[in-house]
């Protein structure tokens, strides 16, 4: 299956974008890692900015072609593999004595 696709559901429901910002955000309060609130913060960020896309108030006309995306994508990606990675680690060094 294709990220991209994946990924396109934030596009028709930017609301979604809210579901991992709390994931994230309940990660941080666990362990308090500064990669974890970047990845919190991304994700709120995006939420507004695609929100505006479809409300077309960023974006008056053609938007069919998401140049945007290609750099916002990743980025989104990214932060959340690497907050991912360090709240594991952080449980998993917690777990040894």
């Amino acid at each position: 299956m294709d990220i991209g696709i994946i990924l396109g559901v934030f596009i028709g429901w930017p609301f979604l974008a809210l579901a991992p910002t709390a994931v994230f955000a309940a990660l941080y309060f666990r362990c308090r890692r500064p990669i974890i609130l970047i990845a919190m913060l991304a994700w709120l960020a995006y939420f507004p900015y695609e929100l505006a896309m479809k409300l077309r108030i960023l974006c008056s006309g053609e938007c069919n072609i998401r140049v945007d995306l290609l750099l916002l994508y990743p980025l989104l990606m990214l932060s959340s593999v690497l907050a991912l990675v360090a709240y594991f680690k952080t449980r998993r060094g917690a777990v040894r004595p």
